[in-house]
């Protein structure tokens, strides 16, 4: 995996030999699918929700999520495979520079401007949320799936 930052406009990426992820100061990482590491001239998927210029992406070690660093203070997990949204990791008070996966793909290491370093169990994770206050959380009855309703006229499963 080869991964370049510069948080300041140029973009930065990580490569695995099917997929190529870029990240750039738009606020935005694209998700480019390749054959045998040759650009098949594929448009990139788009990977939107972060609020600042992303600094630092990476790929986990087991290939199944990239990880996305930024200035708005958090991580972004997304499937490697699809792009799909996995989960926001929230939890400094300044702009994340680095990330680094654990060998096993389980545990996420990230570096930030507030000066702290925090290892992310990357199987845990927040679901998706509400635009407005969650009055109301269940699980389903056989435990794969949890319901929400909020303020925002939403029910979320």
């Amino acid at each position: 995996m080869a991964s370049q930052c510069d948080c300041c406009g140029l973009m930065m990426q990580a490569v695995l030999p099917e997929r190529l992820a870029s990240g750039s100061d738009d606020f935005t990482a694209a998700l480019w699918y390749t054959e045998k590491g040759e650009d098949k001239g594929n448009s990139p998927q788009r990977l939107t929700g972060h609020q600042a210029a992303i600094c630092h992406l990476a790929f986990s070690p087991d290939s199944a999520r990239l990880a996305t660093a930024s200035f708005d203070h958090s991580i972004r997990l997304w499937n490697s495979k699809d792009g799909r949204y996995l989960a926001t990791l929230r939890g400094h008070v300044g702009p994340v520079y680095r990330i680094a996966w654990s060998p096993d793909s389980r545990l996420l290491l990230s570096g930030s401007g507030d000066s702290t370093l925090k290892v992310w169990v990357a199987t845990e994770t927040d679901l998706p949320g509400h635009a407005d206050e969650v009055f109301d959380v269940d699980w389903s009855a056989d435990g794969e799936r949890v319901a929400s309703g909020g303020r925002d006229k939403l029910l979320r499963v």
